[in-house]
């Protein structure tokens, strides 16, 4: 499973989920395409909610397979 953390870098060294990967907000939206496959699933999160619920708006629009996970 693809499990994405959006937090900042310090946000993330704080605690995150066991097996999620940190590419925070910004750099995931500007960089997508390096970071995602439109044939695959990925689930995000961040602490409060607002940047994965965001990005997943942006992601999915864009055609890719973007859910937001709550924690």
């Amino acid at each position: 499973m693809n499990i994405i953390d959006v937090s900042d870098k310090y946000t993330y060294s704080q605690g995150h989920l066991d097996n999620s990967i940190n590419i925070p907000y910004d750099e995931l939206i500007n960089n997508y395409r390096k970071y995602l496959n439109k044939n695959d699933k990925y689930y995000l999160y961040c602490k409060s909610g607002k940047l994965s619920k965001r990005a997943v708006l942006v992601l999915s629009s864009l055609g890719y397979n973007v859910f937001h996970l709550k924690i």
